[in-house]
C-alpha cells in the first residue's frame, strides 16, 4: 500500500498524497491530531529533498532545520480510507528562519480538512545556533505570495 505520492509544481508549491490508514485513526474515529504534525514534518522533508536539500546535502553544509513552533487549524475530520492532498510552501523567508504553510484537502470532495504553518529555524550543526540561509537555498525555496497559495 502506497502512503505517499509526491509532486512538485512549477509554482514552487509541493504536494503529496496521503492515504489515511488504520494506524492514523484515534479513539474518536478520525485522524489523530498528532498525526498531522508528523505529516507536516514529513511533507516538508520531502519538499526539501525534491529540490536537492536532503539529509546528505544538509550534512555537507553542516546545517539542519528545526521547528520552533506549529499551528494547526482543524476544519473537518479525515477518516480511514480518505486520500488527502497535502500542499506545502514557504510563505516567508527571513535571514535564518522560514515560515512554511500547509493545507490538507480531501481528494474526493476537495474539502479543506486542516491548514497550518510551522516556523522552521536554520541551524549550524556545530554551534547549535541559527545561521543565515544560503542564497542558493533561498533561490530554490522562493516565497509564495498569499494570492498564489492553494
Amino acid at each position: 500500500m502506497q502512503l505517499f505520492k509526491s509532486i512538485m509544481s512549477e509554482s514552487g508549491i509541493f504536494n503529496q498524497t496521503i492515504k489515511v490508514s488504520k494506524p492514523h485513526i484515534d479513539v474518536n474515529g478520525h485522524v489523530n491530531n498528532v498525526v498531522y504534525v508528523q505529516w507536516m514534518q514529513d511533507v516538508a522533508y520531502a519538499h526539501s529533498s525534491s529540490v536537492g536539500y536532503d539529509g546528505r546535502r544538509l550534512d555537507e553544509l553542516g546545517s539542519t532545520w528545526v521547528i520552533r513552533s506549529h499551528f494547526i487549524q482543524y476544519h473537518r475530520p479525515a477518516l480511514e480510507g480518505d486520500d488527502l492532498l497535502v500542499y506545502t510552501w514557504p510563505s516567508t523567508i527571513k535571514r535564518a528562519s522560514a515560515l512554511r504553510k500547509y493545507k490538507f484537502i480531501r481528494a474526493r470532495d476537495q474539502a479543506v480538512i486542516a491548514s497550518g504553518e510551522s516556523d522552521w529555524v536554520y541551524i549550524d550543526r556545530t554551534s547549535g545556533r541559527p545561521r543565515a540561509i544560503e542564497e542558493e537555498m533561498r533561490e530554490v525555496f522562493a516565497e509564495i505570495p498569499k494570492d498564489q497559495e492553494p
